[in-house]
């Protein structure tokens, strides 16, 4: 089967693109397993789809490169706005996207009769551990240890918040160094995260400035990731690590910088960029 894509990217946070809005794609979890292949096939997070809807102005699908379908995706969300103004299924400047984790509202900067930076609300932050979802006796789990095992020998203190997605959030020292490929996918499938939880490792560098890495639940260490970069701003504001309520904080992702304002109507904000990296054709085998 030849496949028509478009590979985009959010601060490096790459997802390959197609439009669905005509022909449903048939098992997309396993053709984002097989395209999302670095130097065996595209190379990617992971797939979004972009579909018709009857909430809103269109409907976004992302699935992991594992195979998994995700609730929601900062990054990705701008790029379907710039997707569906750049080839003119839309004129609107404020597009509306139906998610799995509700609608979301963005608003387009254009430039030269592109889009080249959006505006998401990404609406606001859980922090009840059974809406995360978190198996805990808390009702929130904020700034508390996380035992990695029963003898509670190892513990890292963090902080649960869902942003449409389940993370948890840890402030260390030094990002630059700290063991993310071998802590992250162990929080990933802890216990008592049982869909799983996307991992924040969070550096201060000044009052309204902070740099993450971070390990999402299906793809691994990626460049940078939308709601993940919000949750850091939620933490770092309720923790006085940076920033405060109502101000823009800016977070620095390995694939480049985002703004976020945790808004006081309690809604968070994202800002940033959204690329068009190329176009193709892929083959992907019928089976």
């Amino acid at each position: 089967m030849k496949l028509d894509f478009t590979k985009m990217h959010g601060a490096g946070n790459d997802y390959v693109y197609v439009d669905c809005t005509e022909k449903e794609l048939t098992n997309p979890g396993k053709i984002s397993e097989y395209i999302s292949r670095h130097h065996f096939s595209i190379g990617s997070d992971g797939l979004i789809l972009i579909m018709k809807s009857d909430k809103a102005d269109f409907q976004m699908r992302i699935f992991n490169a594992d195979a998994s379908e995700a609730k929601m995706c900062g990054n990705g969300i701008r790029c379907v706005a710039k997707y569906v103004y750049d080839h003119k299924m839309t004129d609107k400047t404020t597009i509306t996207v139906e998610t799995l984790s509700g609608v979301k509202t963005i608003d387009v900067n254009v430039k030269d009769g592109k889009v080249v930076s959006a505006k998401v609300d990404m609406g606001e932050p859980i922090f009840k551990c059974a809406d995360i979802p978190m198996i805990s006796d808390h009702f929130m789990f904020v700034d508390q240890g996380l035992a990695m095992d029963k003898t509670q020998n190892e513990v890292y203190n963090g902080t649960a918040i869902s942003m449409g997605n389940p993370h948890f959030v840890i402030f260390v020292k030094d990002v630059d160094n700290y063991p993310v490929t071998e802590l992250g996918p162990r929080i990933e499938h802890h216990p008592l995260f049982p869909e799983g939880v996307n991992v924040e490792f969070v550096q201060v560098i000044d009052k309204n400035t902070v740099k993450f890495r971070v390990w999402e639940r299906g793809s691994g260490e990626t460049m940078a990731c939308g709601t993940g970069a919000c949750a850091v701003c939620v933490a770092a504001n309720m923790l006085g690590q940076a920033g405060k309520q109502g101000e823009p904080l800016t977070v620095i992702c390995k694939g480049g910088n985002l703004t976020i304002t945790h808004g006081n109507d309690n809604h968070v904000y994202l800002e940033g960029p959204a690329e068009e990296a190329f176009k193709g054709t892929v083959e992907v085998p019928e089976n």
